[in-house]
């Protein structure tokens, strides 16, 4: 990591982990330029849930894309906490934030992502072994998989499981290397009702007590209840609850 990437952690705000500064983001469509979001100012801090809503289209994957360094933004910067600095995760090369995300951001996808010739503990694993960590990482993998309640399908593949049973995988498997930060989208869009208020109310444990950072993109309003904040993508700016009023970088 160049010096250059990282800087002092601003001593106002200690639990600060994740900062936006004027994010944008737009695509060109049919000749014509969409603006997806634009000059996104917000804070997110140790510990604490944060839900986003928006209708279809609105820029919730998009932004969770951004703040995981999968995407690239059209303007502005994402930084992140690491080793008491904050690291500009915009700056950085494809590879750099590759290696970033892979110590420390873990993602929960609404249709799983899961490697249908690996077995369960194998998918789960995977994210340590790439980092070198085979035998620590199949270890812990079977510790998560007993949590989640899968400590007895370690051996079997992805297309023998349920669909709840399937995210419960890709749940242990977003934690697996102890992420600072956690990013779910649209974790419980492809389960039914029933499966999918079990499969939060796991990702909702599983991450408060490890003390993690969790960032959801949702339409059910009723995960709301559980959040700290609650924000709201509208027109391309990320809106509060409370009378449509911009975020503008609160933590609070």
């Amino acid at each position: 990591m160049t010096e250059t990437l990282r800087h002092e952690a601003p001593e106002a705000a200690p639990d600060l982990l994740v900062r936006l500064d004027r994010l944008s983001k737009s695509y060109t469509e049919a000749g014509q330029e969409r603006q997806v979001l634009e000059a996104v100012d917000c804070t997110f801090s140790v510990g604490q849930f944060t839900c986003l809503f928006g209708k279809s289209g609105s820029g919730k994957s998009t932004l969770l894309n951004l703040i995981s360094g999968i995407d690239r933004p059209s303007g502005g910067r994402v930084f992140i906490r690491e080793d008491g600095g904050e690291v500009e995760l915009t700056a950085l090369q494809e590879r750099q934030r590759t290696l970033f995300r892979r110590r420390n951001i873990g993602i929960v996808f609404q249709f799983f992502n899961l490697i249908p010739t690996l077995t369960v503990l194998e998918n789960v694993a995977l994210p340590v072994e790439l980092a070198g960590e085979d035998r620590k990482g199949h270890r812990r993998a079977e510790a998560l998989l007993g949590r989640v309640g899968l400590g007895d399908r370690l051996d079997t593949f992805p297309d023998r499981l349920s669909g709840g049973e399937q995210q419960r995988v890709a749940i242990a498997r977003a934690l697996i290397h102890d992420p600072v930060l956690l990013l779910a989208d649209e974790p419980t869009g492809n389960l039914d009702e029933g499966t999918g208020e079990a499969v939060l109310e796991l990702l909702l444990e599983l991450s408060r007590d490890a003390g993690k950072t969790l960032i959801m993109a949702t339409h059910d309003q009723d995960i709301a209840r559980f959040a700290d904040r609650v924000f709201f993508l509208e027109r391309g700016r990320l809106v509060t609850e409370q009378d449509g009023e911009e975020a503008s970088g609160s933590s609070a």
